[in-house]
């Protein structure tokens, strides 16, 4: 990029076409990923759950974990705080937003896993855990607060829970007429290519939606510097928002090609890297304990994820066939809450 580009603040009309065309950038990246996923998944034998949370869920968090590091890094680290949780929550939206086109069934009654409701337990104690951070003392060691030791250990430790129990399940969901079993399918074309090419591609439309995350930042804090807007509404919806599309997208993708477990699986596991994103803001962050950055909007929006992550959590064990509208009772809720915490921060 020019060096005039980077150079920052940004008039308001170039951070907005940034922003636009960052998030077309992201749009089509994740569209291939799920392709890629989806046969990464059957081909090394993981199962859409585990395999969509960890390494789909590390894909498409790129560009929020480069939006976060470089904004935690800058003058702002409040938008690399409010960025993180609000991506949480956004990004948990697009589970409704995946199951109004899954016409047949509730998309949390068709993807019915064990790894996915273990992978909301972590991630409702990664988030608890940010909330400790911010109430206990500000110390930090080497630069580190004690809590993102915490949660790198919680986070590596949870997934090692979770893959024990889904080799040998002690709980298992009731299969339905409606529920779509995790089992291996063809992929056209993909399947004749070999395991390096496939995960090679991966890679690197990966790293191109990290470079739109990368982008994203810089916009981000030029329309604070020039327009007055609040770093937390900023962090939490304008960035959430886009931080989101990665996992949006691939979520009604990964519905549309018949794997509803990998795209409850994509936000899950997007959402816990999420999560340890603010792990990232507190190494990039060099003046102290990020988690002591947070204020009164930065908590309200973890809050808020955390209560939005309990709903998606309920609606996986209630299993609800048939809900409200094209909805279950936690795609309403969802979208509820979310349009709720939107307007809070806006007023």
């Amino acid at each position: 990029m020019p060096a005039h580009l980077t150079s920052l603040p940004w008039p308001p009309a170039l951070s907005i076409a940034v922003f636009a065309l960052a998030g077309a950038l992201t749009v089509v990246g994740s569209i291939r990923l799920v392709t890629l996923g989806d046969t990464l998944a059957d081909r090394t034998g993981w199962g859409e759950a585990f395999f969509g949370a960890v390494f789909f869920g590390l894909a498409t968090s790129l560009s929020g974990i480069v939006m976060t590091a470089v904004t935690a890094a800058s003058a702002q680290p409040e938008l690399g705080y409010s960025n993180a949780v609000g991506g949480i929550a956004a990004q948990t939206t697009a589970v409704a937003v995946a199951d109004a086109f899954h016409r047949r069934a509730n998309l949390e009654h068709v993807a019915a896993s064990l790894s996915n409701v273990l992978f909301g337990v972590l991630l409702i104690a990664l988030l608890a855990l940010a909330l400790l951070g911010s109430f206990a003392p500000a110390g930090t060691v080497a630069g580190l607060h004690p809590v993102s030791v915490a949660m790198v250990a919680c986070y590596l430790g949870g997934l090692h829970l979770i893959r024990r129990s889904g080799v040998s399940p002690l709980w298992e969901a009731v299969a339905t007429t409606e529920t779509l079993p995790d089992v291996p399918h063809a992929h056209g074309g993909l399947d004749r290519r070999s395991p390096a090419w496939l995960w090679s591609r991966f890679a690197a439309v990966g790293l191109v939606v990290a470079a739109g995350g990368w982008l994203i930042a810089l916009a981000a804090e030029s329309l604070v510097a020039t327009t007055g807007l609040r770093s937390g509404f900023v962090g939490a919806i304008l960035m959430g928002a886009v931080n989101a599309l990665p996992e949006t997208v691939t979520a009604v993708a990964a519905v549309r090609r018949g794997a509803p477990t990998l795209a409850i699986a994509a936000v899950l596991g997007g959402n816990g890297l999420d999560a340890l994103n603010l792990v990232v803001a507190d190494v990039a962050h060099r003046g102290g304990s990020i988690y002591h950055v947070a204020g009164r909007e930065e908590l309200f929006v973890t809050t808020s994820a955390l209560f939005m992550t309990a709903i998606l959590l309920g609606g996986l064990l209630v299993r609800q066939a048939c809900g409200w509208g094209r909805l279950g009772f936690e795609g309403v809720l969802l979208l509820a809450s979310y349009t709720a915490m939107t307007l809070a921060l806006a007023l």
